[in-house]
């Protein structure tokens, strides 16, 4: 498709861009990443804004796609319309610009997230311009400068970068369309997805992820099993959720089974079901998660703590579809893709006898490691918008900010929690915030210790081994009372998980279910 044949004249006089610029915009279709950002500088060049922002319309939400003088974590948040009455007002505004006095009631979403002008919290001008694609709603452009009467005489100026900015998001769309890629082609209308919501999805703009969501992507629509590897709290779980929606079974279910969580008694009933009298308390017929999950997809989580009992009983179903409920001599077929996630190394797993080298083989059959948080660069500022913007709504704040201090030692910061800990610790930090001081103006600004992530404050590693046993009891007495130590001290590390209080033993589950019924622990927290 030759996109100078499209929309040369719009984009040469909308806006006054030179045969060049135009050319460079047109070239970047293909690439909203680079596309976007191209046409706020040539904005922020041409008009006296300290701050602009393009943001997509998802519903009764504006995703920012990109941004220009603001925060970096502007990026990461989402601005609930009937949260934001400006933002409702610019998306209500039909087809003009709507500029707003300096004295205007309604709050800015942009306050303090100029971070060059901290000492002035307030945006004093504000113009915001709704996009129509096709004569439906698309999107916003915004344009801010701290000082009152920046915008004067040049609304002009700015509508034709509004109409510059809509055709090049309608030629955008046009060229989608005839690539075959419209995101609804496997599951129907559905929003946009330039940039993924960070709580439902996954962000990927950085190389390692935006990697990880190629991959996604490519092995979506197809049956193969995949197994999610990666640490604690990357978004194993987020993954699944894509591959599922993205697939065409995402008008199926999703059934999500967290294999650490089932009792090692029930595991086979959970994963295939059961018939009435199969055991006691079986009163009725239940159907298990595989049946649940016909025509979609199973969502295996924590995989490497399944029983290596109930691991060879999954294999038939694994190659096949074939289930068996327990108690039943009939055999059923489903037809379910299997998605695992697991954060342990199941290749050593099985060298150690503790994963079923077949079972491995059946779940791998196409890998996705997910990175750590402290791979992924600047996303972490942009996952913390996300969060900000959460709290501030949640506390009832007019906007609530990162320090500069906070900034860099969240991108220093190791993030042993992941994505988990980047959300608690904002959680926390904002209400220990409040608590400590008043908001400046409504805008409450987080800093590092406010974070726990101060230099003197970083969080110890490694956990103090138990005490030794008094050493004047007998030797069996001695080794007894430090396994219970032991075995307290991991339960309590793991929140009573016995599934990985055994995997840091190195011991197999059951085998420390039987050694704490020995030495009397099996009273005192359930497994």
């Amino acid at each position: 498709m030759d996109n100078n044949a499209v929309i040369p004249t719009t984009l040469t006089e909308a806006a006054a861009l030179t045969t060049g610029e135009a050319a460079e915009l047109l070239d970047r279709l293909d690439e909203p990443a680079r596309l976007w950002p191209a046409l706020l500088e040539l904005l922020a060049h041409r008009l006296p804004c300290d701050a602009c922002a393009l943001l997509r319309q998802d519903g009764d939400r504006l995703v920012p796609l990109a941004t220009r003088g603001l925060s970096p974590d502007t990026l990461g948040r989402r601005f609930l319309l009937d949260e934001h009455p400006r933002f409702k007002a610019i998306v209500e505004a039909g087809n003009r610009p709507l500029r707003f006095p300096a004295d205007s009631a309604l709050p800015d979403p942009y306050d303090g997230l100029i971070p060059d002008h901290s000492d002035r919290l307030h945006v004093h001008d504000c113009v915001g311009v709704p996009l129509l694609v096709a004569g439906r709603p698309w999107g916003v452009l915004t344009l801010d400068a701290l000082r009152a009467g920046s915008f004067d005489g040049l609304e002009g100026s700015i509508a034709g970068f509004a109409r510059l900015a809509a055709s090049l998001a309608e030629a955008q769309e046009r060229r989608a369309a005839l690539a075959g890629r419209e995101l609804s082609r496997f599951a129907g209308e559905r929003p946009f997805d330039e940039r993924p919501d960070p709580g439902s999805d996954l962000v990927g703009e950085g190389p390692a992820m935006a990697a990880l969501l190629r991959e996604v992507d490519t092995v979506a629509d197809s049956d193969l099993v995949v197994l999610v590897l990666g640490e604690t709290g990357v978004g194993k779980e987020l993954v699944a959720r894509r591959l599922h929606d993205r697939s065409r079974r995402a008008h199926g279910p999703l059934v999500h089974v967290n294999c650490a969580a089932l009792p090692e008694s029930l595991v086979e009933s959970e994963l295939f079901g059961h018939v009435r009298g199969a055991f006691s308390g079986a009163v009725a017929d239940r159907r298990g998660k595989f049946e649940l999950a016909d025509g979609g997809t199973l969502f295996l989580d924590e995989v490497g703590e399944l029983p290596l009992a109930v691991q060879a009983k999954m294999l038939r179903a694994l190659q096949n579809g074939e289930i068996q409920r327990v108690g039943s001599d009939r055999h059923l077929t489903v037809d379910v893709r299997v998605v695992a996630a697991t954060n342990r190394d199941l290749v050593q797993e099985v060298r150690d006898g503790r994963f079923r080298a077949d079972v491995y083989h059946r779940l791998s059959v196409y890998p996705l490691h997910v990175p750590p948080l402290r791979e992924r660069g600047t996303e972490t500022l942009r996952l913390a918008g996300l969060f900000l913007e959460r709290n501030r709504a949640r506390l009832g704040l007019r906007n609530l900010r990162l320090s500069a201090d906070a900034e860099r030692r969240m991108l220093t910061y190791p993030w042993p929690g992941n994505v988990r800990e980047l959300e608690h610790a904002i959680g926390r930090g904002a209400i220990r915030a409040r608590a400590a001081r008043a908001a400046e103006g409504g805008v409450l600004t987080l800093t590092a210790a406010d974070l726990g992530l101060a230099e003197e404050e970083a969080p110890p590693t490694v956990q103090a081994p138990p005490p030794p046993p008094p050493s004047d009891l007998p030797l069996r007495e001695a080794v007894d009372e430090l396994q219970r130590r032991m075995i307290r001290g991991q339960l309590d590390r793991h929140e009573g998980n016995w599934a990985k209080a055994a995997r840091a033993l190195g011991l197999d589950r059951g085998n420390l279910f039987r050694l704490a019924g020995r030495l009397g622990l099996r009273g005192e927290t359930t497994p």
